[in-house]
């Protein structure tokens, strides 16, 4: 009898290691970013368990300094509070890093929400290091299958936590008439002095 139970308590010993190797790993915790600009000090939330292609490029760009100096160069205001704005390195040779693939909110589960933070596209796939925050609630870009042609939308990847007053105080910006994006182009643009996680 004792060797029976000396025998079974060996066997659920020896199967603890192999249940612990299949235990469900935690998901990566949000990581926080402050970017300190002329306008004032913004601080996003990173969603690396939904977004982590997304979350991982953005990192990159902060972690390897190459959002240092960079602006918002560009703000589009469809109404009072309503828009967004955009930011990020323009595909300067020095800073670019190669394209991501690209993660729709039909695959996160993540919306563009007030606050939300988004990378800018053409061609889904082509993303690198241009980003957008949004003011107000924008389903316009999250995916849409029901949509005719390049319906994959824009992948967002995290939220403002703290300065949404300096987002609109960006927003409402003096813009130039000319430019690339006619009356959207910030005038002066909004320098980001650093780009860094918050311990």
């Amino acid at each position: 009898m004792i060797r029976r139970l000396l025998a079974l308590l060996a066997l659920t010993l020896m199967a603890i290691p192999a249940a612990a190797q299949t235990a469900t790993p935690a998901p990566p915790a949000p990581v926080r970013v402050a970017l300190e600009t002329s306008a004032g000090r913004i601080v996003i939330e990173v969603d690396r368990e939904h977004a982590p292609v997304t979350a991982a490029n953005f990192l990159r760009y902060v972690d390897q300094k190459r959002l240092d100096g960079t602006v918002f160069y560009r703000a589009v205001r469809v109404a009072e509070n309503f828009g967004f704005i955009q930011f990020g390195v323009q595909n300067a040779a020095k800073r670019v890093l190669p394209p991501i693939r690209h993660e729709p909110t039909t695959q996160t589960g993540l919306k563009h929400l007030n606050g939300s933070i988004s990378i800018a596209r053409t061609a889904p796939g082509t993303a690198r290091g241009d980003f957008t925050i949004m003011l107000g609630d924008q389903p316009s870009f999250d995916a849409d299958p029901a949509k005719p042609g390049d319906n994959a939308g824009y992948a967002t990847f995290g939220r403002v936590v703290e300065g949404m007053d300096v987002v609109r105080k960006i927003q409402e910006s003096p813009v130039a008439e000319g430019g690339h994006f006619k009356g959207e182009m910030l005038a002066p643009p909004v320098r980001i002095v650093s780009a860094r996680r918050v311990p």
